[in-house]
């Protein structure tokens, strides 16, 4: 059954539902005809009966015998004078009787004398009534086979066509070619699935883009860092005499620089596969936050960088200190790297009714109002032309949106072109 087709599915069971409703219609109209026409009668003689009891006593009883003799066929008489109707009687050229039913009944009158009724009622043989039945039944047949063939077919084909346009376009999206569209017609159901994979179909060439975008931008990172381990290495193992500390130092820098890129590729595959796990508890947010500025303070100030942290009091949040300190430190790490030529970045804590909010501020390039809700994303670069951070691995708003989310806080930016940026995250206070 797997391997049939839909529309022959939906043809074979209208076909069989049809076939169904004409073989109730055959038995009903033939085998049992007879025996729902007795059960009728036998019903109007007690409806008869109970009809009479009612109208005994009444002068009207005669229109009443009258009327049910006319419009039911149904003949009332007392028991002693009662004989069957001549027509009924069956003479010596009569092979058979015909069936009749008969009921008697007593009545008590208002006067304590009882009268006793019998009612008949002549069952009509059906014999050509059936034979008529059977004779329309075949051309009802006939008409009704080819009737619901058609419609059978027109259905099936109806209804199967854009189910299967539906999935010769999922078979091209199978094999890569995200530019493929589906134009469900016809149904809801339909087009609410078409909608669903050409949603499905744009972020998956998002992420093929964004695939190749990561190779690039990681290729970058890594080789430049190796090329120039490689090359002071290669200059030590030749002149080991002449290394100087500078040398050192600077493999020693690009090591961190490797290290710090692995652990951030690390850290978003933990984080979106649900390995890392929250540990949360009370501590003071506002001395955390000011204690990770003025660390990157010292360790950016060499390159002119200024870092300013501005609060109303401290505050204590219930959040996983580890992780807000590395989503706090990405963005400020964001900020340096693409920060105006101030060189300033000013971190806001800013308490309201129920969260805390934290902002931090640079006056770089600012973000185009079409890059604005992709910068979230994985791997995405408002810069195409990938160039290597002052610090940091280029990672870091990906792990800023994980964490936050992880808290079930909220994110964002505001920016404008030329005038720099505002990130920002909430915490709800508990």
């Amino acid at each position: 059954m797997d391997k049939l087709k839909l529309k022959w599915k939906i043809f074979g069971f209208l076909l069989g539902f049809s076939a169904l409703l004409l073989i109730i219609l055959w038995i009903f109209q033939t085998v049992f005809l007879s025996d729902m026409y007795k059960l009728i009668r036998k019903a109007e003689i007690k409806k008869a009966i109970v009809l009479v009891e009612k109208n005994i006593d009444s002068p009207k009883l005669k229109d009443v015998l009258y009327e049910l003799e006319v419009s039911k066929e149904i003949i009332v008489r007392p028991t002693m004078d009662f004989s069957p109707p001549i027509s009924n009687i069956p003479n010596k050229f009569d092979r058979r009787r015909p069936e009749s039913i008969t009921k008697e009944k007593k009545f008590v009158l208002k006067n304590g004398s009882e009268i006793s009724l019998t009612f008949y009622a002549m069952i009509t043989p059906v014999e050509a009534t059936v034979s008529t039945l059977r004779m329309q039944l075949f051309i009802i047949t006939g008409i009704m086979i080819l009737l619901t063939t058609l419609i059978a077919m027109i259905i099936s084909k109806h209804i199967s066509n854009p189910i299967e346009q539906v999935n010769k376009s999922a078979k091209n999206l199978a094999k890569g070619n995200y530019e493929t569209e589906f134009h469900g017609r016809g149904f809801l159901e339909i087009k609410e699935l078409s909608d669903t994979l050409n949603a499905a179909a744009k972020e998956l060439s998002k992420v093929e883009r964004l695939r190749r975008e990561l190779l690039a931008n990681v290729s970058h990172d890594l080789r430049t860092p190796l090329s120039l381990i490689y090359s002071y290495a290669e200059m030590m193992h030749d002149f080991p005499k002449e290394v100087t500390p500078e040398q050192c130092e600077i493999i020693m820098n690009e090591t961190k620089r490797l290290t710090s890129l692995v652990n951030d590729m690390l850290d978003i595959s933990s984080l979106e596969t649900g390995i890392t796990k929250l540990n949360k508890r009370y501590y003071n947010l506002t001395e955390s936050l000011n204690s990770t500025v003025k660390r990157i303070n010292e360790l950016a100030k060499k390159d002119g960088y200024q870092l300013c942290f501005e609060y109303d009091r401290e505050l204590s949040v219930y959040a996983d200190e580890v992780k807000i300190t590395q989503a706090f430190y990405n963005l400020l790490l964001n900020a340096i790297n693409y920060g105006g030529e101030d060189k300033k970045v000013i971190v806001r804590q800013i308490i309201k009714e129920n969260s805390v909010r934290i902002e931090v501020i640079d006056h770089g390039e600012g973000i185009s109002p079409n890059d604005l809700p992709f910068i979230w994303e994985r791997y995405y670069k408002v810069d195409k032309k990938h160039k290597r951070p002052v610090m940091g691995t280029g990672l870091g708003l990906t792990i800023v949106k994980k964490v936050i989310e992880m808290h079930n806080g909220e994110y964002g930016v505001e920016s404008e072109v030329g005038k720099g940026s505002i990130f920002w995250f909430e915490l709800k206070l508990e």
